[in-house]
């Protein structure tokens, strides 16, 4: 128990007070009863006192209601006294200056980018050169037989063999150009008509090749072979890096079939986000100074290239493309980027979007709540408050709604702020519904009741595979990676159209790993699978939500892959391991919480998710 403070009583103080105090008033009633006696009874007589209506709790312990002093049965400490005030907001906490400092609440004051005078400061992105996007596809159809380019990230030349393919319809063509060849070495001493009708055949299998894709050097290296050669290279006509695989190995494909989606990085984008309020000061062709946050201390320069005429309806923001050369490929599509531009007519700060510290927001599903401090409060009030944000930039979330400039927010404490708030019933994060309109989720979607449906087995499936895994059960991880493949194959939905496109690369990259892990011979392949797979149910988590009717947890374990680090998604509370099995089946942490129906937040925080997980995902 803390030692009282100088201005406070001590406990026996305290109980001789209220003796005494108990004397006084039954003399007093004693007294007063002989003077009134046979007098008729007051109407509110037997109203009891205020005293005894008064809650104490702990400040620590605000779970803890008693209706009078004494100790915390938790902690020890000292009961407070519960003023009217804490529970007239049903979205105030109220704290003693001394409950304020061990609950080690801190506030920060909403701010405004800083910009110097006659310049806007935009955030934004690195993205690829949509005009360096190429996909290189199969110009005949048949079986793959080996892929080259194995990894995204790999670079294509001009001209190289990126697959080789079995083609029975080149074979074919093949066999008849050596067959024609044939025919006219062997009527070389015969008569013009002979030799014109076998050389006219010999020009029909070529040509039959030709259209086939063959190019003339390779059809006459094919007419001086004793046998047709029973595998044809495909080449790339594109030079880049591969940025999406798209075949396997062993699968049969048609003519058009994309392999590779590759991309030019020598030429980058970079894709800002500029408010209403700096439109009027945004030109095409206007100087522009980047940073990058992954290169600090260096600066990148170039020029706008193009302005959105539409404007974002949530986020009352427009894109504004910016071109640039990237020699060397030392900017990556992704990277956060920080950019000045130039306008003669800026007015300084004040046109700067809010912004707040990103240690502020709390997040469910896709509802923000940050707790403002009430000014003016008697003693330290803080009011929970629903916010629309932007996407995070760094260590700050740009502000959409919710904030004005003046508010001061609470950027640690938050949550014992937030436990107080629901224990006592008031207005919590918790309590809220899913606000699908606001929060920094930007590629959640809102499908249909028909999709929960078909997305259920597909996850139901994948959890299957991380508990065989977690078991060490390479046989049962297989049968249920081939039950997921079934489940993606048989869920076909036609619309929204929004949807459709969100669903489309989940979709392919789901079922090229289901299928790889389902043929997999040991089970380190199928646990390398299982990396891309859990990457896959964690996209479609953020865009679709938790399908399921029980509460899914996404786990992180950093010793896996040589330490790289890998996640995956499980049902179970504890940890499961499914990259270590029993092994180190409880190595790693919790790192969000996804409710049934709730959406799994775009950037789960590497933090001990222990300490208070989520409704909606993040944990801190």
């Amino acid at each position: 128990m803390s030692e009282p403070t100088p201005l406070e009583p001590t406990r026996s103080q305290k109980v001789l007070g209220v003796a005494v105090a108990a004397l006084l008033v039954l003399g007093a009633g004693f007294g007063l009863g002989r003077c009134t006696a046979g007098a008729p009874e007051p109407e509110h007589a037997h109203a009891e006192p205020a005293d005894e209506a008064q809650t104490w709790t702990c400040s620590m312990h605000p779970q803890i209601r008693q209706r009078g002093p004494g100790s915390c049965p938790i902690c020890g400490m000292d009961l407070i006294p519960v003023t009217s005030d804490d529970d007239d907001a049903p979205n105030r906490v109220s704290l003693s200056e001394r409950a304020r400092a061990l609950a080690g609440i801190r506030t920060s004051p909403v701010r405004r980018l800083a910009g110097g005078s006659g310049s806007v400061r935009l955030l934004g992105r690195v993205d690829y050169d949509e005009t360096t996007l190429t996909t290189i596809t199969t110009w005949i159809g048949g079986r793959i037989d080996r892929l080259h380019l194995n990894v995204t990230g790999a670079q294509a030349r001009r001209g190289q063999t990126v697959a080789t393919l079995y083609s029975p319809e080149v074979y074919a063509a093949q066999q008849d150009l050596i067959t024609a060849k044939r025919q006219v070495d062997r009527l070389a001493s015969s008569s013009e008509l002979a030799r014109s009708a076998a050389n006219a055949s010999l020009e029909a299998a070529r040509q039959r090749l030709r259209l086939l894709g063959i190019p003339d050097a390779e059809i006459t290296r094919m007419e001086s072979q004793p046998r047709p050669d029973r595998q044809v290279a495909i080449r790339s006509p594109f030079a880049g890096t591969v940025i999406e695989r798209l075949a396997t190995e062993g699968s049969y494909v048609q003519t058009g079939t994309p392999l590779y989606r590759i991309a030019d990085l020598s030429r980058l984008w970079v894709q800002l986000d500029a408010y209403e309020s700096d439109l009027g000061q945004l030109t095409v062709g206007q100087t522009v100074e980047m940073r990058v946050e992954a290169l600090p201390g260096e600066t990148f320069e170039g020029r706008v290239a193009f302005i959105d005429p539409v404007i974002d309806a949530r986020r009352r923001t427009a894109r504004v493309r910016i071109e640039l050369s990237n020699p060397g490929q030392r900017l990556r599509p992704g990277m956060f980027v920080e950019a000045n531009l130039s306008a003669g007519d800026a007015s300084g700060d004040a046109a700067q979007p809010l912004v707040v510290p990103a240690t502020a927001p709390l997040f469910t599903g896709r509802r923000s709540v940050v707790y403002v401090q009430v000014p003016d409060a008697t003693r330290p009030t803080y009011e929970a408050r629903v916010v629309r944000l932007g996407p995070r930039v760094g260590d700050v979330f740009p502000v959409v709604a919710g904030l004005n400039e003046r508010d001061v927010v609470v950027t640690e404490g938050a949550f014992a702020l937030d436990a107080d708030l629901q224990i006592r019933g008031g207005d919590s994060m918790m309590t809220g519904g899913d606000d699908r309109s606001a929060g920094p989720y930007d590629g959640a979607i809102d499908a249909p009741e028909a999709w929960d449906q078909g997305l259920r087995p597909i996850v139901d499936a994948y959890l299957q595979m991380q508990a065989r895994l977690a078991d060490d059960d390479a046989d049962g991880a297989r049968a249920a990676a081939g039950r997921l493949l079934e489940a993606v194959d048989a869920f076909e939905p036609t619309e929204p159209a929004e949807a459709m496109t969100a669903w489309e690369p989940i979709e392919r990259h789901l079922a090229m790993h289901a299928r790889l892990a389902r043929d997999a011979t040991s089970i380190e392949a199928v646990r390398a699978q299982f990396e891309p797979l859990s990457v896959q149910i964690a996209t479609l988590l953020q865009t679709f939500g938790n399908p399921t009717a029980t509460a899914l947890r996404v786990a992180y374990c950093p010793m896996a892959f040589d330490n790289r680090g890998a996640q995956w998604v499980q049902t179970q509370e504890e940890v499961d391991n499914a990259y270590f099995g029993s092994a180190m089946r409880t190595c790693g942490d919790i790192r969000a919480v996804v409710e049934p129906g709730g959406h799994l937040p775009a950037e789960a925080p590497a933090t001990d998710a222990a300490r208070a997980p989520m409704t909606g995902g993040h944990t801190h």
